[in-house]
This record gives structure tokens, C-alpha cells and sequence, in this order.
């Protein structure tokens, strides 16, 4: 693991940036993974609730991350859902465009 709960704040009125952790696979890749949790699957379950906003937040502080390495490092951005006692990791989740 590289970061844990990586926070960017934005301004006292407004919501920052933010990332559960941030982890690098054997080859190099940084991993931005958002973690959520949900006692019931109700509504799409955990990984249903990472909604545009909330991956914005994410790419924001990858964003914010990366300003301070050279070259940058391939990356991505997986979801860890936890569904009561279930728990499913989504690769490559989502992406920055």
C-alpha cells in the first residue's frame, strides 16, 4: 500500500478531493481504488453507489497525486465493493475521460 484515505480539501464549502487507497502492483501500476460498503444489495449494492460525482472526487485526487511524480506511472482505477459479507474487487472500474 502507498496511501490510505488520500485527502485533497477544496475550500470550507466544498466537497475535496479523495482516495481510499492508493496501492502499486508488481509491474509498476499505481491502483486509485475507491472502497464502499453496503449491508445490502438493495439499489445496485456497493459498487452501483460509486456514482460519477464520487469517481470524479477520485480522478481529482489521482490528479492531485501525480503532480508530484515523474514520469508518470501507468494507472488505474479499481472499486473494492462490499456487500454485507461479500466482497468483489473491480479492476479498471472506471476511467478519467
Amino acid at each position: 500500500m502507498v496511501e490510505r484515505n488520500y485527502r485533497v480539501a477544496k475550500g470550507p464549502s466544498a466537497r475535496g478531493a479523495e482516495v481510499d487507497l492508493i496501492m502499486r502492483t508488481q509491474d509498476g501500476t499505481l491502483v486509485f481504488v475507491e472502497v464502499r460498503s453496503r449491508a445490502e444489495r438493495d439499489f445496485g449494492g456497493a459498487a452501483a453507489s460509486v456514482s460519477r460525482s464520487k469517481q470524479q472526487r477520485c480522478i481529482r485526487g489521482a490528479q492531485t497525486y501525480l503532480m508530484s511524480i515523474h514520469p508518470w506511472p501507468p494507472c488505474r482505477f479499481d472499486v473494492v465493493a462490499m456487500d454485507g459479507n461479500e466482497l468483489t474487487w473491480i479492476p479498471a472500474a472506471f476511467d478519467a475521460s
